[in-house]
């Protein structure tokens, strides 16, 4: 105590006194209560802010697998449809002339490319068989009116003995057969040798009707077969002041063919040009191969511009089709069940409507059924789209069912 008191006095001043272990496990305490209160802190703050984070990121996700579309309106024709179909040319008649009679060529008078007359000669046929068949019939023929003369005298003279009893009736009734017999055996000559005559006549090779040799198969000696199977012909004529043009028209078209239809053709050696035709008839059946049609129409060659057997482009103009309707190709959905377009319920969601297609336009397809012109319809729509699902429309905000 001594020494204290003999001590500076500013150094007592400085001096603390040294805290007690109570007192300092109590300081302890309070910064460790310090400390927690403010991990506390920061661990609520930021698991809030986490799960603010985790919410948002949640409704982003939701918001996202929405699809966004764009809806469209079905477009009604505006103007009556036409169908583009590939037609063939024919000649309005057309002939192949083949030899009757067998023989040989003796002679060709017309080529490919010639214009011909009715009946005109186009072709000889030496036929050295046929003739000695017909010799044979002559001789046929004299022999039968020989017997015939014969069996008639002897008839005459029958019928004169029977008044006197010379011969019996029976006798001569038999000698008047005789001449019956005798007459049609005459007859029967007379018609084969006709009939060769008839055949004689198909050695010459002549136009059934004017028109152009469109094919000639015969030359000097060539050997010919009458009316055999497989046989080539020997010309074929074809008259083409008129031409027929057929088409085959898909079955669903079919209802719109008739009279007053216009249409037209173009063929490619006349690239950029039209011709018309006239519809003439149809078959009025559906062919069970092709499920088509068939179209015949009648286009005047007068100028002989057009060809048999040319391929040609054929333009339709059919009657307007009640509701027809268009809409984009990308509109159309391919399913398993069929052709599909996503349409907007009006409750709000996704309705599928299967449709049937009647043409290709190309960009644009036309629709026979299965919508409606106040149909709204999702455009370029998303594989995944199915019925009853939500969507956002390009714009605007989602769309929810009732």
């Amino acid at each position: 105590m001594d020494d204290m008191q003999n001590l500076p006095t500013h150094m007592q001043d400085s001096a603390e006194p040294t805290p007690s272990p109570h007192a300092l496990r109590r300081r302890l305490r309070r910064a460790g209560f310090i400390a927690g209160a403010l991990f506390g802190v920061v661990l609520i703050v930021g698991t809030g802010a986490r799960f603010a984070q985790s919410n948002e990121v949640k409704n982003w996700t939701l918001q996202s697998q929405i699809p966004t579309v764009s809806l469209i309106a079905p477009t009604p024709l505006s103007r009556p449809p036409t169908l583009l179909l590939p037609g063939t040319l024919r000649a309005f008649y057309d002939a192949q002339l083949y030899s009757r009679v067998p023989g040989y060529v003796k002679g060709w008078y017309r080529d490919i490319g010639a214009h011909v007359r009715k009946g005109e000669l186009l072709a000889d046929i030496d036929t050295p068989e046929l003739d000695q068949q017909m010799a044979q019939a002559r001789a046929n023929l004299e022999m039968s009116m020989s017997a015939r003369t014969l069996s008639q005298i002897t008839a005459q003279r029958w019928d004169a003995l029977l008044p006197l009893d010379a011969v019996s009736k029976q006798a001569a009734q038999e000698r008047t057969q005789d001449v019956s017999a005798k007459s049609s055996a005459v007859k029967a000559a007379q018609a084969d040798l006709d009939r060769l005559k008839a055949l004689k006549h198909f050695s010459r090779i002549v136009a059934p009707f004017d028109g152009i040799v469109t094919a000639r198969n015969a030359d000097y000696g060539t050997l010919v077969s009458g009316g055999q199977a497989g046989a080539e012909p020997l010309f074929a004529v074809a008259d083409v002041h008129r031409l027929r043009l057929y088409v085959h028209v898909p079955q669903a078209y079919s209802s719109q063919i008739g009279a007053g239809i216009r249409c037209s053709l173009a063929v490619p050696e006349y690239p950029g040009r039209q011709f018309e035709a006239t519809l003439s008839s149809t078959s009025d059946a559906i062919s069970a191969q092709s499920g088509t049609l068939l179209v015949e129409l009648a286009v005047d060659n007068r100028a002989g511009e057009l060809k048999p057997g040319d391929y040609a482009k054929v333009t339709l103009n059919l009657a307007h089709a009640e509701r027809a309707l268009t809409i984009p190709a990308s509109a159309l959905i391919f399913r398993s069940s069929g052709l599909q377009v996503a349409t907007l319920h009006a409750g709000g969601r996704i309705a599928m409507k299967p449709v049937l297609v009647g043409r290709d336009l190309g960009a644009r397809v036309e629709i026979s059924s299965g919508l409606d012109a106040n149909d709204r319809i999702v455009d370029s729509p998303p594989d995944s789209l199915a019925d009853g699902d939500t969507v956002r429309i390009a714009g605007g905000a989602a769309s929810h069912g009732a």
